[in-house]
């Protein structure tokens, strides 16, 4: 990881993005094609969080969001970093209609689920767009997480709605149209006719320290980020993360790679 990928993930909020990104920089390792660089796809990618970052790695990028004034704050935030990001406007279940088949080695879709109409329709839709041989990383919010967030700050029956109502809802006020647990999030991966490779926690303790207690002070943020390393992928903990990180892979050999015979 070079040294200004190693600025994005410490302290305040990017101590809560490091271990999705390290999930990522996996996951592109074993796709990239021979060339080194990936094909990109980050659908609802919005003003380029993770867009901008992976092409200054080199990747190709696409951002696919609905939101112009987005993809325009994408596009002035790519040229400040002196990348190429390509914008396109559209819903995720509109992928195969803006972009073809098999058109990426990797397609992204963070934070977009809770919120699409019919997401077995937007995993379609992510399935005919990555190749075979490729992946799909997909971030969803955490059901029981957020009943035990709502426990702790004393909204009890809240806590009891989340974890008793199939949408994961605690009431008409919730923000959240939907949430996951790791069951229903593989079940529609799965529907999609993608395989589970891998399951990630993402933001398991971080949700939970004091803002302030990592201020100025590098060392906690890198043993908080150790520890959400080794809780990421407990059998336990990662059901209590904030998000779940879900990596699929296509069925099928990958264009760019010979396989051992």
């Amino acid at each position: 990881m070079t040294g200004r990928q190693q600025k994005r993930v410490r302290g305040g909020a990017h101590v809560r993005s490091a271990v999705l990104w390290e999930a990522l920089r996996g996951v592109l390792d074993r796709i990239a094609p021979e060339a080194g660089q990936s094909e990109v796809v980050d659908v609802g990618g919005g003003t380029g969080g993770f867009a901008v970052p992976l092409a200054e790695l080199g990747h190709r990028v696409t951002v696919v969001d609905s939101n112009p004034d987005a993809l325009a704050a994408l596009e002035r935030r790519a040229a400040e970093s002196g990348v190429t990001v390509r914008a396109v406007q559209g819903d995720a279940v509109d992928l195969p209609d803006l972009l073809g088949p098999d058109a990426a080695d990797l397609v992204l879709c963070h934070s977009v689920l809770e919120y699409v109409d019919d997401p077995g329709a937007a995993m379609a839709a992510l399935t005919g767009t990555v190749r075979p041989g490729g992946s799909v990383s997909v971030l969803v919010a955490g059901q029981i997480a957020a009943a035990l967030h709502r426990a702790v700050s004393g909204h009890f029956d809240d806590a009891r709605r989340v974890l008793t109502d199939a949408s994961g809802r605690w009431g008409e006020s919730d923000r959240m149209p939907r949430r996951f647990t790791r069951e229903t999030l593989s079940s529609l991966v799965r529907g999609a006719n993608l395989r589970v490779a891998e399951l990630h926690g993402v933001r398991i303790f971080a949700d939970l320290v004091p803002g302030g207690m990592l201020d100025g002070d590098a060392d906690s943020a890198d043993a908080l980020i150790a520890l959400e390393s080794v809780a990421a992928v407990h059998p336990v903990l990662r059901d209590l993360a904030t998000q779940l990180h879900l990596v699929a892979d296509k069925p099928g050999r990958s264009p760019h790679k010979e396989t051992a015979g």
